[in-house]
């Protein structure tokens, strides 16, 4: 059985951490449970706490890191990490945004199929609609469903792709021990397709395991941080990774897409706040990157 230490990234959902803490404590082979706290306010550091010592003397140690400001997922993220390399022995770090729910035998699948693999560095869980995470040269971080040419999975659920999705990610310790950690630049979204490139070209597997589900019980972020985010990262990632051409080409594409939902209200999509894309664009083009500007953070 492969040995496990968690990290969950919480700020300011203490209901939503508390809610899928069972279902953490319960996955086979996992030894620890990182908390780290982004500058939540006294309320919910206190029901941390306090469920905390509820579960003291339990077979999973429960630790709680407060940052004491938002740093964003990645660079939270980022702080537990030092801590596990630094203070952990497990082999491999489970991570997720406090609102993650992986089913009873996650973990253990996972840990399964990685076992079989020893160049396998990342991995993610499975959500259940049969996508996958792809890199596209142009638009960055996708989720799609696979081509009609593409293989079956294997018997033990294993499907290459391109990143691990950031629901619920594995990663091996010697893995970030050879390529880093994630890039602070995005401070959210697009952190783990730039992590799973560098992986990648650093010889090592990546993969999702079919049949290790989980679920997001909650999506807390506003539509404006979520556009600006998007768009500015996207552009970042594309750039990075396959150069400045095709960064072009996409900042083409995000103007085409601004200027056509806001004349045409009915086409646009989901997530979309014109305003907070335009400022994501600025941004990128102004080389400011890390965390948003405040406005978005308070919406």
């Amino acid at each position: 059985m492969q040995r496990f230490t968690g990290l969950l990234i919480h700020r300011n959902a203490s209901d939503s951490l508390l809610g899928v803490l069972d279902s953490w404590l319960l996955q086979a082979g996992l030894e620890r449970l990182i908390v780290v706290d982004n500058g939540s306010g006294a309320d919910h550091l206190k029901a941390i706490r306090e469920a905390m010592a509820a579960h003291a003397g339990g077979p999973v140690a429960i630790e709680l890191l407060e940052a004491g400001e938002n740093l964003g997922f990645g660079p939270g993220a980022n702080a537990g990490l030092r801590h596990w390399l630094t203070t952990h022995d497990t082999q491999w770090v489970a991570l997720a945004p406090h609102d993650a729910a992986p089913a009873d035998d996650c973990l253990a699948l996972m840990g399964a199929a990685l076992g079989r693999r020893p160049r396998a560095g990342l991995a993610c869980a499975d959500v259940g609609d049969g996508s996958i995470p792809v890199m596209d040269p142009y638009f960055g971080g996708l989720v799609m469903k696979p081509r009609s040419d593409a293989g079956a999975p294997g018997p033990d659920g294993w499907e290459e792709v391109d990143y691990p999705h950031g629901t619920l990610m594995v990663a091996r310790r010697a893995t970030l021990e050879e390529v880093g950690l994630f890039d602070e630049r995005y401070f959210a979204y697009c952190e783990e397709a730039d992590l799973g490139i560098r992986a990648r070209r650093h010889h090592w597997r990546v993969g999702l395991v079919r049949g290790a589900r989980v679920a997001n019980t909650h999506l807390g972020s506003s539509v404006a941080l979520v556009d600006y985010l998007q768009h500015r990262n996207t552009l970042l990632l594309v750039r990075t990774h396959s150069g400045r051409y095709h960064a072009f080409i996409r900042l083409l594409i995000s103007a085409y897409q601004l200027l056509d939902g806001s004349v045409r209200p009915t086409r646009r999509p989901l997530v979309f706040d014109a305003a907070a894309r335009r400022d994501g664009v600025r941004d990128y083009l102004r080389h400011r990157f890390g965390p948003p500007p405040s406005r978005y953070l308070g919406r």
